[in-house]
């Protein structure tokens, strides 16, 4: 079995990369642009806050339990024609939203939205992985989490200050035009390749052992963090002394943080892959445990806050490479059941926050979250210490290289 990926230039795969990521970004802002949107939505629509605010959470059960049957629906597409509909549908839909006269409309586009961006989740990470040799993979990866990082820290609030500058609806539009692009730009020069000839299509350590592992962990990771996601602001208020004018610089250095984190573990997962999930979920326990410990102080808080956005940055590239290492049927269903796996730890973690704050108070959040993360991380060593070692992907991809050369 071989994982070279297909024959393309790699400047044309960097702008594919590119945007994949600038794809991440707006799917990651558009699901969350409610939440930014509350005051103008409630009004102009003639619904609660908490109605405007349950766009986010339906939007989030949709692709938690759409992801895995819209994979197998798809198995056979081309993931050039899944990923330029997925683009497409969100550009319609999101106009949709911005035109649309009613919440029940709204609530329609929101779920057609979300129907896409389930199944983009399902496509992005494979796909785009197929398109760099294997030992640039996680690289590939952690610069299309990038998207992921900026899109609550840049486009939330540029999509926040459009509609109080303008409309709620020029933010929507805005969000489609740009998807309109990107579905542009992936029908030129994504290349045509089955699902299963892609170079990603196929792990190259196959394991259900450490498949079901990797997905223990990937729950057990979010829920315990996004406990302090969901509540942070919170947190910083009531814990840390801060005043609500605080919050967007605090926020965006949580989130620039978060790009350097995802940076720093591109350079280091491809040949150091299980050392960059230890140590990645080493240094989130350390982070909440600081917040907890010493968010009283508000330089304290503001340093741990750093360190958790850098270190939780590091939670998807690691798990979507480690679904590409070891998924035992094909990466494209392996990263289909992590993508439901990952927002059941993000409805886990906000529920879990929320039950802390009522019945204790927020400061706890971390406390518990640290808890959390540490069970993730005890499981990750079992997995290393039960299983042969994963080794090198790095190496890996020069002897499948070599072995491809002895075949030609």
């Amino acid at each position: 079995m071989t994982t070279a990926g297909p024959a393309v230039d790699p400047r044309r795969a960097t702008i594919i990369l590119l945007a994949m990521a600038s794809s991440t970004f707006l799917f990651v802002t558009v699901e969350q642009l409610p939440a930014g949107l509350l005051t103008l939505m409630a009004p102009d629509l003639d619904r609660t806050t908490s109605a405007i605010g349950l766009l986010v959470t339906v939007y989030a059960l949709v692709v938690l339990v759409s992801s895995v049957p819209l994979a197998h629906l798809t198995r056979h597409v081309q993931r050039r024609w899944v990923l330029a509909a997925c683009a497409g549908v969100a550009a319609l839909a999101t106009l949709w939203a911005a035109l649309t006269p009613s919440y029940e409309q709204l609530l329609a586009a929101r779920l057609v939205t979300a129907l896409a961006q389930a199944l983009f989740w399902v496509a992005v990470v494979p796909a785009t992985a197929g398109l760099f040799p294997p030992g640039v993979r996680g690289k590939a990866m952690a610069r299309l989490a990038v998207g992921n990082s900026l899109g609550p820290v840049l486009g939330v609030p540029a999509g926040t200050w459009l509609g109080e500058a303008t409309s709620w609806r020029w933010s929507f539009a805005a969000v489609a035009l740009f998807s309109a692009l990107i579905m542009v730009v992936v029908i030129v020069l994504f290349p045509s390749v089955s699902p299963r000839a892609g170079g990603a299509s196929e792990a190259p350590f196959p394991s259900m052992r450490r498949y079901v592992s990797v997905m223990v962990v990937t729950v057990l990771a979010v829920t315990g963090s996004f406990g302090v996601i969901t509540f942070v602001t919170q947190f910083l208020i009531d814990v840390a002394g801060f005043t609500q004018s605080d919050l967007p610089g605090l926020l965006l250095l949580q989130g620039g943080a978060g790009v350097v984190g995802a940076l720093i573990i591109g350079r280091v997962l491809d040949r150091w892959p299980v050392g960059a999930l230890l140590v990645g979920l080493g240094v989130l326990v350390v982070a909440l445990l600081g917040l907890w410990a010493f968010g009283t102080t508000p330089a304290a808080a503001v340093a741990f806050l750093a360190l958790f956005g850098c270190s939780f940055s590091t939670v998807p590239p690691v798990l979507a490479h480690r679904v590409l290492l070891v998924s035992p049927r094909g990466t494209n269903m392996g990263q289909a059941i992590s993508s439901s796996l990952f927002n059941l730890g993000i409805a886990g973690g906000s529920g879990l926050g929320a039950l802390l704050v009522a019945l204790v108070d927020v400061r706890s959040v971390p406390l518990v979250g640290a808890g959390v993360v540490v069970l993730a991380l005890a499981v990750a060593l079992l997995e290393e210490r039960t299983n042969p070692p994963l080794g090198s992907v790095v190496e890996h991809g020069v002897d499948e290289a070599l072995a491809d050369d002895e075949r030609a």
